[in-house]
This record gives C-alpha cells, sequence and structure tokens, in this order.
C-alpha cells in the first residue's frame, strides 16, 4: 500500500486527498437527493458544499495541529502548519468545522436549522466511510498489532512511517461502521418523528462506532492516552453526550412532530 496515487510533474497526488474528496462529493451529492423530501431545495444544499468543505479542512487541520504541536509542529516550519496533502486531518475537528460553517450558510439562507442538519447526516457518514480508505492507503491512524488473517501490513519506504509488522486495519474498521451506520440513518430519515432526530442519532452513533475502534489503534504516543482513553475516545464521550441532549431536546420541544423551526 502507498500513498502516492500518481505525479504528473513537479506535481504529486495522494490517495489520501482523491479519497477524502471523494468523500466530500458524495456524502454532498447524497445529501442533495434527500434534501427534497425534507423540502429543501436540493442546490442549497449544492450551494453549502464550499462553506461545509472550507470548515472541515480548516477545522481537522486545526485540532491535529492542536493534538501533535509537541510532536511535529513546536520546532517544524512554520508552513508545514498548511501541508494537508499528505495527511494530518482530524474527523471531530472536521465536524466541529463543518456545523459551524453550515450554521452561518444556514443563517445566511434562512433554512431550517435542524431539517438541514437531519438531510446532511447521513451523507456525512457516508462520505467519511469513503475518506477512511485515503487513510488506510496513507498509513494513518493505524491499528495495534495483530495476526488475524485480515491485517494489513505497511511497505517500509511508506513516509509516515507506520510499523511493518501486521496491524488491525482501523481504517477499514471505521469505515466498514460508518458504512453501516449511513444505511440505518438513510433509512430512518423518511420514519423520523421530529427534526433533529437524524443528526442526534449520527452523532450519538458515531461516537460509539468511533469509541470502539479506537480500541484498536496503535498510532498514539503514549503521553496522549490519559486515564486509559484515546483522544478519539474522550471527544467521543462529549459528542455521545451532544447527540444524547439533542434528542432530547428536541422531542421535547416538539412533542415528537416534524414541524421546525428557522432558529
Amino acid at each position: 500500500m502507498h500513498p502516492v496515487a500518481f505525479q504528473f510533474g513537479p506535481f504529486t497526488v495522494h490517495w489520501y486527498g482523491i479519497l477524502v474528496a471523494a468523500g466530500f462529493l458524495v456524502g454532498l451529492w447524497n445529501a442533495a437527493r434527500r434534501a427534497p423530501v425534507a423540502g429543501i431545495p436540493a442546490e442549497a444544499v449544492a450551494d453549502m458544499g464550499p462553506w461545509l468543505i472550507v470548515g472541515a479542512v480548516v477545522g481537522a487541520r486545526t485540532l491535529y495541529v492542536i493534538t501533535y504541536w509537541r510532536e511535529q509542529f513546536a520546532q517544524a516550519p512554520w508552513w508545514e502548519v498548511f501541508m494537508v496533502h499528505h495527511g494530518g486531518l482530524v474527523y471531530y475537528g472536521g465536524l466541529m468545522g463543518a456545523v459551524l460553517a453550515g450554521l452561518l450558510f444556514i443563517r445566511r439562507r434562512n433554512l431550517p436549522v435542524w431539517r438541514t442538519a437531519d438531510v446532511l447526516a447521513p451523507g456525512a457518514a457516508l462520505g467519511y466511510a469513503i475518506g477512511r480508505w485515503g487513510c488506510l492507503l496513507n498509513g494513518c491512524c493505524y491499528g495495534r498489532a495483530c495476526d488475524l488473517a485480515w491485517a494489513v501490513r505497511y511497505p517500509p519506504d511508506n513516509p509516515l512511517g507506520p510499523p511493518t509488522f501486521p496491524v488491525h486495519p482501523t481504517q477499514v474498521y471505521d469505515s466498514l461502521l460508518s458504512l453501516a451506520l449511513y444505511a440505518g440513518l438513510a433509512w430512518f430519515f423518511r420514519r423520523r418523528r421530529f427534526d433533529g432526530q437524524v443528526f442526534g442519532l449520527y452523532l450519538v452513533g458515531y461516537a460509539v462506532s468511533r469509541s470502539v475502534v479506537e480500541c484498536f489503534r496503535g498510532d498514539y504516543p503514549p503521553g496522549h492516552i490519559h486515564f486509559g482513553l484515546t483522544p478519539g475516545q474522550w471527544v467521543s464521550v462529549w459528542v455521545f453526550l451532544g447527540g444524547l441532549a439533542i434528542l432530547l431536546a428536541r422531542k421535547r420541544c416538539h412533542g415528537g412532530s416534524t414541524a421546525d423551526r428557522a432558529a
């Protein structure tokens, strides 16, 4: 497995960038197809795309730099902060950035907040499932050593330096669980009882699946494990509680109705 897809003169194109971009586009396409069912114009989702992409990339890179500042950036040239083409993005940071950027767009277009979030949630899970394969080819987010039949082994010339012994394909675990989450959310979308329910379930479901996968991760430096939990698991706790709070508050607010307000 190699991170480079092809080279075009002095430019190197990485599989990570290709698959993350593909995940964004497929997720947006999926949300645009679902939007009319909720009474939201499909073109509104398409117009929101650049906002979500910029917010996600800025948020994902910011959280990565904060998390690994001491190990990778404290002594490195300042421009390394912006070198995202070969990896170095944290999904939870991207989720927070996309949410903030999406809220700004929704306010500008006067769209119903929670109904729009429900439209986007299944596509987010689908796009993430695609993007995780970029991590597999890139050599980041790898797992602990194992001797299972489906273990993966990275080549010694991988520039990110993952282990060359067999490890858990945690990127594949994450992708498959997210694909199952997408299927569940897409099925539930037409059966939701109130606006915000699908988005809340997405947060809860992703937090649980991510915490499970984190148990098999092997790429965290020892100093990043606190009280036996990885950074991803600590954030998952708060995302789970946030999703649960949304479900309870929205149900209480609307009493099971799918009527939404633009606030």
